[in-house]
């Protein structure tokens, strides 16, 4: 019998080993992007549309990572975070790589600090932080930061400046804040504005139940567009732009004013006469910021309300966006920050709800103003500034109606965030410029067909897919063609991926050399009579930033400078039996405020020392400023004891 069992625990143990291979453990996270025996990408969540999409893989992407690093191709967030890792073991004593929080399907959001770390902590030095990825699409920002990483890794120890910088300061560089979109766009023909999340987008009750479908089988989903019958025609929005004349580009007109309809490439899987205008997600991962959040659309009960499409159900809602704002206020060391898109090719700037002029202090936008200007002088975009106004009317007529254009509000906008609420330099550029190289009839316009132009003559014609016949289900005969949504509209093709991601890192890299810098100066010691001394202490802001803005003084994110001497606590206690006394300042702290330090500006704290019964003492002078940098320096007063 004893015989038996053994045999027959020796056999399920061979059963379990030959098998146990074939299943998952549990609550082990398994990615759609990393099963390479599935044809199909699963969306988590629950939707009353499909979760799950055919796996496409486009040749502009790299989908495992290499021995070099080139930016002629996009990057995956796996290929990403595989150089993140790579680089975290190259380079030990300045980099640390973290999961700074879990995205909403639960992937890793990873986030880099580089530092020199002999110098001192991340959070003792002035601090830039520095993020892409938070639109699932907008993958040229994700480029970006790479590209950004890379520079500053390599050039430690070569290039002075760089080196300089990370000895002195701290970069904060997190490429996808919102790797379940990039997954989805870059693994699949689908795409969505942010967050995963479900979400009713035409306010119909049901959750991400229309989206694309890739109906001729080419991984992409284009256009679509149908010449308006007579049933139609009070609808048709659209006729072909005279511009080319091979009728390739289309041009928008009011409804009924149109000879053609044009749609996105899909069905109407819901029936209410829209086709894919309810896809995955939905949710703005930059319109869910505390600062002036509104609710979203059709969530204003008076119906006569501001809302803000794409919102999230309430501030922070979203993992994605609530591990940024979090990541800034336990990190009150930050002065500069871009948070990226595309494809407006701006430097784009705080306020989103109103002018400049009328919620800046002047000395802040003036600040910001400068930076416009030299983000001009090197990316060469055609436009700088806030987004209420020179965002929304960059161009001054609206092309489909003819009015002239207005400022606009966006709530719960990250850059008004950064300066309204967090007090510093904060910018939401956009890279890449949907194929408008330049103006090519020169109307003052960057427009489609600039892009199409440009395409015929530089891209050899790629961007953009003729116009092709098609039998659709629903509408009957369609053609199915127009410019690459994502290789050409919303990014730009991979030979034209570095220039762009290039020379946006650099503008970040001189905003992060502009930090604020507070340097000690000297400390002098002077004994001013029998056992009293005076110590003055004397440091330069040596930065081109202040300490602090004036908005971040008015809402408190920054402390003012201070100044501190510590010593031995057995020699301060016991108040004027004390065998030191710090007799100035008199207050009880000890602590000395010294304001906002300007950029160039210098200043001095004086102490006086009495010495009652010793000769002398052993100190710390500790210089804390919360974006300047921490400083301590040791210090003898008279003829302390020798150490034995």
């Amino acid at each position: 019998m004893q015989k038996i069992a053994i045999t027959l625990l020796f056999t399920l143990g061979i059963f379990a080993q030959t098998f146990a291979q074939n299943y998952t453990p549990l609550n082990t996270p398994s990615w759609p992007e990393s099963d390479k025996d599935s044809t199909m990408y699963t969306v988590s969540g629950e939707r009353h549309g499909i979760s799950f999409f055919e796996q496409h893989r486009f040749p502009e992407v790299e989908y495992e990572a290499g021995d070099e690093l080139t930016f002629d191709t996009y990057h995956t967030v796996d290929v990403m975070y595989a150089w993140y890792k790579k680089w975290a073991e190259q380079y030990p004593d300045i980099v640390e790589l973290y999961e700074v929080a879990k995205s909403f399907e639960g992937r890793p959001i990873l986030q880099m600090t580089i530092t020199n770390k002999e110098t001192g902590k991340d959070t003792d030095k002035p601090a830039a932080y520095f993020e892409g990825g938070r639109h699932s699409g907008e993958i040229t920002s994700s480029e970006s930061i790479l590209w950004l990483t890379q520079h500053l890794l390599e050039n430690y120890g070569a290039d002075p400046e760089i080196t300089e910088l990370i000895d002195t300061k701290a970069i904060y560089l997190r490429p996808q804040n919102n790797p379940d979109g990039s997954n989805l766009y870059l693994h699949t023909a689908q795409s969505n504005r942010s967050s995963v999340r479900p979400h009713d987008n035409d306010r119909d009750g049901l959750l991400d139940e229309d989206s694309p479908e890739d109906l001729d089988g080419d991984g992409i989903i284009y256009s679509m567009r149908k010449k308006a019958g007579p049933d139609e025609i009070e609808d048709a929005n659209y006729v072909i732009d005279s511009r080319d004349p091979e009728g390739r580009l289309m041009k928008r007109v009011l409804p009924g004013k149109g000879e053609w309809l044009v749609y996105s490439e899909g069905i109407d899987n819901d029936g209410d006469g829209d086709i894919n205008e309810d896809g995955i997600g939905g949710l703005d991962l930059h319109r869910n910021y505390v600062e002036n959040w509104r609710p979203d659309r059709g969530e204003d009960l008076t119906g006569r309300g501001y809302t803000q499409y794409g919102a999230g159900e309430y501030p922070l809602s979203e993992p994605e966006s609530k591990s940024v704002v979090m990541w800034m206020l336990t990190h009150p060391n930050i002065s500069v920050v871009n948070s990226m898109d595309t494809r407006v090719p701006m430097h784009l700037r705080p306020p989103s709800t109103s002018k400049s002029e009328e919620r800046m202090y002047p000395e802040d936008l003036a600040l910001y103003e400068r930076y416009d200007r030299l983000g001009l002088e090197i990316t060469e975009y055609p436009w700088a500034g806030d987004v209420y106004e020179t965002y929304m009317t960059r161009y001054p007529i609206n092309r489909v109606t003819g009015d002239p254009s207005r400022p606009s509000p966006l709530f719960g906008h990250g850059p008004d965030f950064g300066y309204f609420y967090f007090g510093s330099i904060w910018y939401g550029d956009e890279l890449w410029n949907n194929g408008a190289m330049k103006d090519y009839n020169e109307d003052g316009i960057y427009d489609d067909y600039d892009a199409l132009r440009w395409d015929d003559e530089e891209n050899e014609g790629r961007g953009f897919k003729a116009w092709t016949k098609f039998d659709h289900p629903d509408l009957g005969e369609v053609e199915i063609g127009g410019f690459h949504p994502k290789f050409f509209s919303q990014n730009g093709p991979p030979w034209q991926l570095e220039p762009w991601a290039e020379k946006q890192a650099l503008f970040n890299l001189l905003m992060a050399k502009e930090l604020p810098q507070i340097t000690l100066d000297d400390i002098a010691i002077e004994e001013t009579s029998n056992n009293r001394f005076r110590i003055t202490i004397s440091w330069t802001n040596t930065g081109n930033l202040p300490v602090a803005l004036k908005q971040a003084q008015l809402v408190k994110i920054v402390q003012e400078d201070r100044v501190m001497l510590d010593f031995d606590s057995e020699l301060t206690k016991g108040y004027e039996d004390a065998s030191l006394k710090i007799i100035t300042p008199e207050l009880y702290d000890k602590t000395i405020r010294a304001g906002y330090t300007d950029a160039g500006e210098s200043k001095n704290a004086v102490f006086e020392v009495e010495l009652n019964g010793i000769e002398g003492a052993k100190g710390t002078v500790k210089i804390l400023s919360t974006r300047g940098g921490y400083i301590e320096k040791e210090i003898e007063i008279g003829n302390p004891p020798k150490e034995e």
